[in-house]
């Protein structure tokens, strides 16, 4: 499974865009039925995991397991979490990030970047075992993306905490260099957080970014705060 910590922090400007609030419903709705379908317990179901073997040989599941192909496990991995810290984890990151990214890009291309970068975040976690059969899920893969997209869309944002009021840019490289570091190191730390799949996902979320940031200002009905990126972000 993989997890973020939480950050405790907030960035001006914050709100719930739709797609953010669709997203982090859905969550909690996948939680819910995990909940339901073990009583006194969390179902995990190995049949939706992203499994790396299940995907590129080494660890196929019985037939009676497979209750997607395993492409598609690419995606229902990052509804997929592994208890009640993990979720609230990334549900904090999701209300600190999310909606300050979809106010930028929109709703459409915000949800384009999340799961994208849950994809990549899951083959990054693979690259060095792809034969393994370690399921992961959880969505902080995706999330982590939107962490990237935040360092290119608005790294002058001030991120305010308890007695603290630190630059984004400074907050969200501190965090991308502990993930690259732990990820050297995953296999010494306790607990079974993919840290691979986070660095995966940031790097994702910070190059694919740009590309939907300029796809947001060719279209005719770019948003305003798309257009006055630079100005906005000059103000801080």
């Amino acid at each position: 499974s993989d997890g973020l910590p939480s950050a405790g922090m907030t960035a001006p400007g914050r709100r719930f865009a739709i797609a953010s609030l669709t997203f982090a419903c859905l969550l909690g709705l996948a939680f819910g039925w995990q909940l339901l379908a073990m009583p006194g317990g969390l179902a995990v179901p190995a049949g939706l995991s992203f499994i790396p073997g299940n995907l590129f040989g080494g660890a196929e599941l019985p037939g009676s397991a497979l209750l997607v192909p395993p492409p598609a496990t690419l995606v229902t991995y990052q509804f997929l979490h592994a208890g009640w810290f993990h979720i609230l984890g990334n549900l904090v990151f999701l209300w600190i990030y999310g909606p300050r990214v979809e106010g930028t890009l929109g709703s459409g291309p915000w949800t384009v970047l999340l799961l994208t970068c849950g994809v990549v975040a899951a083959l990054a976690q693979a690259w060095p075992d792809p034969s393994s059969a370690q399921p992961m899920v959880g969505a902080s893969g995706g999330i982590s993306g939107l962490l990237g997209a935040y360092l290119f869309l608005h790294p002058r944002d001030e991120l305010h905490g308890p007695g603290m009021q630190l630059p984004a840019w400074l907050v969200l490289i501190s965090w991308f260099g502990l993930q690259l570091l732990y990820s050297n190191w995953s296999d010494d730390l306790p607990g079974a957080v993919a840290f691979r799949a986070h660095v995966g996902g940031f790097a994702c979320g910070l190059l694919l970014a740009p590309v939907l940031h300029f796809l947001a200002l060719l279209s005719a009905d770019a948003r305003p705060v798309a257009r006055t990126l630079r100005s906005r972000d000059s103000s801080h």
